[in-house]
């Protein structure tokens, strides 16, 4: 397996604040990744250090084999991040921003022709000539990203790339990005909306005060998780006809009309389940089942679980 990006025993302190705890992993060359955490978890110190920004108190970090600080140039070469905040020089046009930006890597005239590509598949052609200050929040978001990109960086860092974005918006860069990645380019997402994480992710790593809890392709981690949900259509549903059994696996999601129970992948099988209901007389119209999520998991592994019970 290749690395892309190499993450050796990382740690930083802020005086008496630990903001990463001994991080030890890598990103495999070519996967779409998951970085994921709660707020205050340690990831946007990490994409600090990563994009050479802030240094490590203690260990290091190569970019496609090239180490952060020592080969801090090469490294930046081979690295676009798109940062959550919307920071852009308000006085320049996106024309002007995306060649300034090609200056920094030493690209002249000849990389203005993927320029015109970033600037078509973003849908900012007819916005090239706007100053920045000019353009919805929606579009400066897309100007970061083809700012990210001038210079075809292997590694593609996303700290929450669709926050605060409409369905339309959110729609066209996950497709543009997909593409990116087809082509051989190494994503990192940062992302709070996990069903997005889910459906794109391959490989998921998950950090909570400072320290890696967990890392693992989706699937096994969505394995790991003991529990799924029984959803059961039950006209006029009163819980205190539900025998006691069943008390301890009702979900909070549990409604009126319908019955939700978490049940134990190994210790609650459906069929005992329904047979203690038809027991208590209870009929139901409609039955399906849930299977894990990654918000399970992470909630799970966060120990910030939603209560399972009424």
């Amino acid at each position: 397996m290749t690395i892309a990006v190499n993450i050796e025993q990382v740690s930083k302190h802020y005086g008496q604040l630990t903001a990463l705890q001994s991080l030890n992993f890598t990103i495999p060359k070519g996967s779409f990744f998951g970085l994921l955490g709660p707020n205050g978890a340690g990831k946007s110190t990490l994409i600090s250090i990563m994009a050479g920004l802030v240094y490590p108190s203690k260990g290091q970090v190569q970019i496609m084999g090239h180490d952060v600080r020592h080969a801090w140039r090469q490294a930046r070469q081979c690295l676009g991040v798109v940062p959550q905040e919307l920071v852009v020089d308000m006085f320049f046009t996106v024309n002007q921003l995306l060649t300034l930006q090609s200056g920094y890597f030493g690209l002249g005239r000849a990389n203005r022709p993927w320029l015109q590509e970033l600037l078509h598949v973003l849908n900012l052609e007819d916005k090239s000539n706007t100053l920045m200050m000019n353009l919805s929040g929606g579009m400066k978001r897309r100007v970061l990203i083809a700012q990210a990109l001038v210079h075809k960086p292997a590694v593609v860092v996303l700290d929450e790339p669709t926050a605060g974005v409409d369905i339309e918006l959110r729609k066209l860069l996950w497709e543009f990005i997909k593409r990116l990645h087809q082509a051989g380019h190494t994503i990192v997402l940062t992302t709070h909306y996990l069903e997005e994480a889910e459906n794109l992710c391959e490989h998921i790593a998950i950090l909570n005060q400072g320290q890696l809890i967990a890392l693992d392709h989706k699937q096994a981690l969505l394995s790991h998780h003991p529990y799924r949900l029984l959803y059961l259509a039950i006209p006029n549903l009163e819980l205190s006809q539900l025998p006691p059994a069943l008390h301890p696996k009702i979900h909070s999601s549990t409604t009126a009309d319908q019955l939700v129970l978490q049940l134990h992948q190994d210790h609650d099988p459906i069929a005992t389940v329904l047979d203690t209901l038809r027991s208590a007389n209870l009929h139901f119209t409609d039955l399906h089942t849930q299977q894990p999520r990654l918000e399970d998991v992470f909630l799970s592994l966060t120990h910030r679980a939603v209560p399972h019970s009424l």
